[in-house]
């Protein structure tokens, strides 16, 4: 099996300084991988860097078929659509509901017919259990509800790889296993998924390929 991402001793930069020195790893389709380590450590950097939100400095790095040391800006948005995002503060619009939160992303993928983004937002908020809960404005819903409203918004464009950073930080502990769980069954089914967390007791609960930020260097566990 072909793998989505191959880093080949990559160096990763942030305002000059060097956040991550001689990384290498790869990740095949349908993968479920946990990044580990402490805040500061480049978790957050090394999957911004998998969408291009921060360059690459060195080495090479391959993610869905796209060269990340000298992707041109117009391919990003290609990019990044074959990639769902999850992050730890929702970051969903305030001012409408579910339905509309998840219509915005189709709008700006250049989704146009109605039928097929009614069908594709019933599917995904179907699949992470919240079918009932399409009309509801985010404050009305729990933080368990909003990271699964998040989870739907990253499934919409069927995307390849998920980066889900910190997901289960403000949540509690039963919601936050839930959410793992859930991440676990969506990379069963052929959706390869990344995983940062600092929370080790759901990754010996949900176990999976472990890798830790550690001295500006990542170690396999």
């Amino acid at each position: 099996m072909a793998s989505i991402i191959t880093y080949k001793d990559v160096e990763i930069l942030r305002k000059e300084l060097v956040v991550l020195k001689h990384v290498s790893l790869s990740l095949e389709q349908g993968e479920f991988l946990y990044l580990i380590g402490k805040v500061g450590s480049g978790k957050s950097s090394l999957l911004k860097s998998m969408y291009a939100e921060i360059p690459i400095h060195d080495g090479d790095a391959q993610v869905l078929g796209y060269d990340l040391i000298d992707i041109p800006k117009k391919d990003i948005p290609f990019l990044r659509r074959k990639i769902g995002i999850v992050f730890q503060d929702f970051q969903l619009l305030t001012d409408r509901n579910v339905y509309e939160n998840l219509r915005f992303v189709l709008d700006a993928t250049g989704w146009k017919d109605e039928n097929d983004i009614d069908a594709r937002i019933e599917e995904v908020l179907t699949q992470v259990g919240m079918l009932k809960k399409s009309y509801k404005m985010p404050h009305e819903l729990s933080g368990g509800e909003q990271q699964r409203i998040v989870i739907a918004r990253a499934l919409l464009n069927r995307p390849q790889l998920i980066l889900a950073d910190e997901p289960t930080g403000n949540l509690d502990p039963e919601t936050g296993e839930q959410i793992v769980a859930h991440l676990h069954k969506i990379a069963s089914e052929g959706t390869a998924v990344i995983m940062a967390t600092h929370n080790l007791q759901l990754v010996e609960q949900f176990p999976a390929r472990t890798l830790s930020c550690e001295n500006k260097s990542i170690i396999t566990l």
